[in-house]
Protein backbone atom coordinates (compact mmCIF):
# COMPACT_ATOMS: atom_id res chain seq x y z
CA UNK A 1 0.00 0.00 0.00
CA UNK A 2 1.24 3.47 -0.90
CA UNK A 3 0.12 6.32 1.35
CA UNK A 4 -0.78 9.74 -0.05
CA UNK A 5 1.34 12.32 1.74
CA UNK A 6 0.13 15.40 -0.14
CA UNK A 7 -2.77 16.26 -2.44
CA UNK A 8 -3.10 19.55 -4.27
CA UNK A 9 -5.45 20.87 -6.97
CA UNK A 10 -3.14 22.61 -9.46
CA UNK A 11 -5.60 23.73 -12.12
CA UNK A 12 -8.98 22.83 -13.55
CA UNK A 13 -9.24 19.00 -13.40
CA UNK A 14 -5.49 18.76 -12.71
CA UNK A 15 -4.36 17.17 -9.46
CA UNK A 16 -0.98 16.56 -7.78
CA UNK A 17 -0.39 13.60 -5.48
CA UNK A 18 2.80 13.05 -3.50
CA UNK A 19 3.03 9.40 -2.50
CA UNK A 20 5.32 7.65 -0.04
CA UNK A 21 7.28 5.16 -2.15
CA UNK A 22 10.95 5.07 -1.03
CA UNK A 23 11.96 2.05 -3.15
CA UNK A 24 10.68 3.73 -6.32
CA UNK A 25 11.98 7.18 -5.34
CA UNK A 26 15.58 6.07 -4.91
CA UNK A 27 15.69 4.65 -8.46
CA UNK A 28 13.55 7.26 -10.24
CA UNK A 29 15.02 9.38 -13.02
CA UNK A 30 13.62 12.01 -15.39
CA UNK A 31 11.60 10.25 -18.09
CA UNK A 32 10.40 7.36 -15.89
CA UNK A 33 6.77 6.58 -15.15
CA UNK A 34 4.76 4.29 -12.87
CA UNK A 35 1.74 2.03 -13.34
CA UNK A 36 -0.89 2.75 -10.72
CA UNK A 37 -3.91 0.74 -9.56
CA UNK A 38 -6.16 2.17 -6.86
CA UNK A 39 -7.67 -1.12 -5.66
CA UNK A 40 -8.15 -4.75 -6.67
CA UNK A 41 -11.01 -3.90 -9.05
CA UNK A 42 -9.31 -0.89 -10.58
CA UNK A 43 -7.62 -0.55 -13.96
CA UNK A 44 -3.92 0.19 -14.35
CA UNK A 45 -2.96 3.62 -15.60
CA UNK A 46 0.47 5.08 -16.43
CA UNK A 47 1.56 8.35 -14.80
CA UNK A 48 4.82 10.23 -15.25
CA UNK A 49 7.06 10.65 -12.22
CA UNK A 50 7.10 14.44 -12.07
CA UNK A 51 9.41 14.75 -9.07
CA UNK A 52 10.97 12.64 -6.33
CA UNK A 53 12.97 12.90 -3.15
CA UNK A 54 14.35 10.38 -0.67
CA UNK A 55 10.98 8.86 0.27
CA UNK A 56 8.29 10.16 -2.07
CA UNK A 57 7.33 10.46 -5.72
CA UNK A 58 5.12 13.17 -7.17
CA UNK A 59 2.46 12.37 -9.76
CA UNK A 60 0.15 14.74 -11.64
CA UNK A 61 -2.99 13.55 -13.39
CA UNK A 62 -5.89 14.96 -15.37
CA UNK A 63 -9.40 13.93 -14.34
CA UNK A 64 -10.79 12.48 -17.58
CA UNK A 65 -12.57 9.23 -16.70
CA UNK A 66 -13.64 6.75 -14.05
CA UNK A 67 -10.19 5.84 -12.69
CA UNK A 68 -8.89 9.39 -12.42
CA UNK A 69 -12.22 10.46 -10.91
CA UNK A 70 -11.79 7.75 -8.26
CA UNK A 71 -8.21 8.92 -7.73
CA UNK A 72 -9.48 12.47 -7.23
CA UNK A 73 -11.72 11.27 -4.37
CA UNK A 74 -8.71 10.05 -2.36
CA UNK A 75 -7.23 12.37 0.25
CA UNK A 76 -4.03 12.81 2.26
CA UNK A 77 -3.59 9.75 4.48
CA UNK A 78 -5.46 7.42 2.11
CA UNK A 79 -3.60 4.60 0.38
CA UNK A 80 -3.25 3.29 -3.17
CA UNK A 81 -2.96 -0.47 -3.62
CA UNK A 82 -0.33 -0.72 -6.38
CA UNK A 83 2.32 1.67 -7.67
CA UNK A 84 4.83 -0.14 -9.89
CA UNK A 85 8.01 1.49 -11.14
CA UNK A 86 10.12 3.22 -12.11
CA UNK A 87 9.26 2.07 -15.63
CA UNK A 88 10.35 3.23 -19.07
CA UNK A 89 13.73 4.63 -20.01
CA UNK A 90 15.25 7.66 -18.34
CA UNK A 91 16.28 10.51 -20.63
CA UNK A 92 19.83 10.87 -21.92
CA UNK A 93 21.59 13.62 -20.02
CA UNK A 94 24.04 15.34 -22.35
CA UNK A 95 25.22 18.77 -23.38
CA UNK A 96 23.03 19.52 -26.40
CA UNK A 97 23.21 23.30 -26.46
CA UNK A 98 19.92 25.16 -26.74
CA UNK A 99 17.02 22.84 -25.92
CA UNK A 100 13.37 23.81 -26.40
CA UNK A 101 10.75 21.96 -24.38
CA UNK A 102 7.20 22.14 -25.73
CA UNK A 103 4.55 21.06 -23.23
CA UNK A 104 0.84 21.04 -23.96
CA UNK A 105 -1.90 20.26 -21.43
CA UNK A 106 -0.82 17.48 -19.07
CA UNK A 107 2.45 17.32 -21.01
CA UNK A 108 3.53 20.31 -18.90
CA UNK A 109 3.93 17.87 -16.00
CA UNK A 110 6.12 15.54 -18.05
CA UNK A 111 8.53 18.18 -19.38
CA UNK A 112 9.21 19.54 -15.89
CA UNK A 113 11.52 16.76 -14.57
CA UNK A 114 13.36 16.66 -17.88
CA UNK A 115 14.12 20.36 -18.19
CA UNK A 116 15.10 20.47 -14.52
CA UNK A 117 17.58 17.64 -15.17
CA UNK A 118 19.05 19.14 -18.35
CA UNK A 119 19.32 22.75 -17.16
CA UNK A 120 22.81 22.27 -15.67
CA UNK A 121 24.30 21.41 -19.05
CA UNK A 122 22.07 23.29 -21.49
CA UNK A 123 20.22 26.50 -22.16
CA UNK A 124 16.53 25.71 -21.64
CA UNK A 125 13.65 27.45 -23.41
CA UNK A 126 10.21 26.23 -22.36
CA UNK A 127 7.01 26.71 -24.34
CA UNK A 128 3.91 25.68 -22.41
CA UNK A 129 0.34 25.87 -23.60
CA UNK A 130 -3.21 25.18 -22.52
CA UNK A 131 -6.75 26.10 -23.49
CA UNK A 132 -7.02 28.87 -20.88
CA UNK A 133 -5.08 30.26 -17.94
CA UNK A 134 -7.24 28.07 -15.67
CA UNK A 135 -5.69 24.97 -17.26
CA UNK A 136 -2.06 26.01 -16.75
CA UNK A 137 0.05 24.72 -13.86
CA UNK A 138 3.70 24.49 -12.67
CA UNK A 139 4.28 27.86 -14.31
CA UNK A 140 6.53 29.21 -11.56
CA UNK A 141 8.48 25.96 -11.29
CA UNK A 142 9.13 25.86 -15.03
CA UNK A 143 10.16 29.52 -15.12
CA UNK A 144 12.59 28.88 -12.25
CA UNK A 145 14.27 26.05 -14.17
CA UNK A 146 14.30 27.65 -17.64
CA UNK A 147 16.37 30.41 -19.18
CA UNK A 148 13.26 31.59 -21.01
CA UNK A 149 9.59 30.64 -20.75
CA UNK A 150 6.89 31.29 -23.35
CA UNK A 151 3.29 30.83 -22.28
CA UNK A 152 0.50 30.22 -24.80
CA UNK A 153 -3.25 29.95 -24.32
CA UNK A 154 -5.84 29.22 -26.97
CA UNK A 155 -7.99 32.16 -25.84
CA UNK A 156 -5.19 34.57 -24.96
CA UNK A 157 -6.12 34.67 -21.28
CA UNK A 158 -2.43 34.39 -20.37
CA UNK A 159 0.69 34.89 -22.45
CA UNK A 160 0.40 34.91 -26.23
CA UNK A 161 -2.81 33.84 -27.92
CA UNK A 162 -2.55 30.74 -30.09
CA UNK A 163 -0.91 27.34 -30.25
CA UNK A 164 2.53 26.35 -28.99
CA UNK A 165 3.56 25.45 -32.54
CA UNK A 166 3.24 29.08 -33.62
CA UNK A 167 5.53 30.16 -30.78
CA UNK A 168 7.98 27.42 -31.78
CA UNK A 169 8.00 28.61 -35.41
CA UNK A 170 8.81 32.17 -34.33
CA UNK A 171 11.58 30.93 -32.06
CA UNK A 172 13.18 28.82 -34.79
CA UNK A 173 13.14 31.76 -37.18
CA UNK A 174 15.07 33.90 -34.72
CA UNK A 175 17.39 31.51 -32.89
CA UNK A 176 19.52 28.45 -33.53
CA UNK A 177 17.86 25.55 -31.77
CA UNK A 178 19.81 22.34 -31.17
CA UNK A 179 17.08 20.06 -29.83
CA UNK A 180 13.31 20.05 -29.27
CA UNK A 181 11.38 17.87 -26.83
CA UNK A 182 7.60 17.73 -27.27
CA UNK A 183 5.19 16.21 -24.77
CA UNK A 184 1.44 16.63 -24.89
CA UNK A 185 -1.57 15.64 -26.98
CA UNK A 186 -0.57 13.46 -29.97
CA UNK A 187 -1.88 16.02 -32.46
CA UNK A 188 0.33 18.67 -30.87
CA UNK A 189 3.41 16.44 -30.95
CA UNK A 190 2.79 15.61 -34.61
CA UNK A 191 2.47 19.34 -35.38
CA UNK A 192 5.76 20.06 -33.57
CA UNK A 193 7.41 17.25 -35.53
CA UNK A 194 6.16 18.77 -38.79
CA UNK A 195 7.58 22.18 -37.84
CA UNK A 196 11.05 20.87 -36.97
CA UNK A 197 11.36 18.28 -39.73
CA UNK A 198 11.90 20.87 -42.45
CA UNK A 199 14.49 22.64 -40.30
CA UNK A 200 16.23 19.31 -39.54
CA UNK A 201 16.17 19.93 -35.79
CA UNK A 202 16.47 16.78 -33.67
CA UNK A 203 13.08 16.33 -32.03
CA UNK A 204 12.02 13.92 -29.30
CA UNK A 205 8.39 13.01 -28.55
CA UNK A 206 7.12 11.15 -25.50
CA UNK A 207 4.45 8.63 -26.45
CA UNK A 208 1.58 8.81 -23.96
CA UNK A 209 -0.63 5.97 -25.12
CA UNK A 210 -2.88 3.37 -23.51
CA UNK A 211 -0.91 0.85 -21.44
CA UNK A 212 -2.09 -2.25 -19.60
CA UNK A 213 0.93 -3.84 -17.92
CA UNK A 214 3.77 -1.40 -18.58
CA UNK A 215 6.36 -4.15 -19.15
CA UNK A 216 5.93 -4.93 -22.85
CA UNK A 217 3.72 -8.02 -22.55
CA UNK A 218 0.29 -6.76 -23.63
CA UNK A 219 1.32 -4.90 -26.78
CA UNK A 220 -1.29 -2.20 -26.25
CA UNK A 221 1.23 0.64 -26.43
CA UNK A 222 2.86 -0.41 -29.69
CA UNK A 223 3.92 2.33 -32.05
CA UNK A 224 5.53 2.19 -35.49
CA UNK A 225 8.96 3.81 -35.53
CA UNK A 226 11.02 3.67 -38.75
CA UNK A 227 8.72 0.88 -39.99
CA UNK A 228 9.50 -1.19 -36.87
CA UNK A 229 7.06 -2.00 -34.10
CA UNK A 230 8.18 -0.60 -30.76
CA UNK A 231 6.52 -0.61 -27.34
CA UNK A 232 6.29 2.74 -25.58
CA UNK A 233 6.56 1.18 -22.13
CA UNK A 234 9.90 -0.62 -22.62
CA UNK A 235 11.43 0.94 -25.76
CA UNK A 236 10.28 4.44 -24.87
CA UNK A 237 8.38 6.37 -23.85
CA UNK A 238 10.58 8.72 -25.89
CA UNK A 239 11.32 8.33 -29.60
CA UNK A 240 12.68 10.44 -32.43
CA UNK A 241 9.57 12.34 -33.47
CA UNK A 242 10.59 12.30 -37.14
CA UNK A 243 10.66 8.49 -37.15
CA UNK A 244 7.18 7.98 -35.69
CA UNK A 245 4.32 6.98 -38.00
CA UNK A 246 2.01 9.67 -36.65
CA UNK A 247 -1.00 8.80 -38.82
CA UNK A 248 -0.98 5.22 -37.57
CA UNK A 249 -0.39 6.32 -33.98
CA UNK A 250 -3.26 8.82 -34.04
CA UNK A 251 -5.59 6.10 -35.30
CA UNK A 252 -4.55 3.66 -32.59
CA UNK A 253 -4.75 6.29 -29.87
CA UNK A 254 -8.40 7.04 -30.69
CA UNK A 255 -9.60 3.44 -30.85
CA UNK A 256 -11.40 3.64 -27.49
CA UNK A 257 -12.90 7.08 -28.06
CA UNK A 258 -16.48 5.80 -27.92
CA UNK A 259 -15.88 3.90 -24.67
CA UNK A 260 -14.15 6.93 -23.14
CA UNK A 261 -17.13 9.08 -24.08
CA UNK A 262 -19.52 6.62 -22.40
CA UNK A 263 -17.30 6.58 -19.34
CA UNK A 264 -17.42 10.37 -19.11
CA UNK A 265 -21.20 10.35 -19.44
CA UNK A 266 -21.54 7.77 -16.64
CA UNK A 267 -19.39 9.97 -14.41
CA UNK A 268 -21.81 12.89 -14.62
Amino acid sequence: MYRIKEKKILAENTVLLRITAPEIAKKARAGNFVMLRIDEKGERIPLTIVDYDKDTITLIFLVVGRTTDDLLKLNEGDSILDVVGPLGNAIDVEKYGKVVFVGGGLGIAAIYPQLKTLKKLNKIISIIGARTDKHLFLVDEIKENSNETIICTDDGSLGRKGFVTEALKDLIENEKIDRVVAIGPPVMMKAVSDVTRNKKIKTIASINTIMVDGIGMCGSCRVKVKDEIKFACVDGPEFDAHDIDWDEFLKRNSRYKEEEHECMLSKK
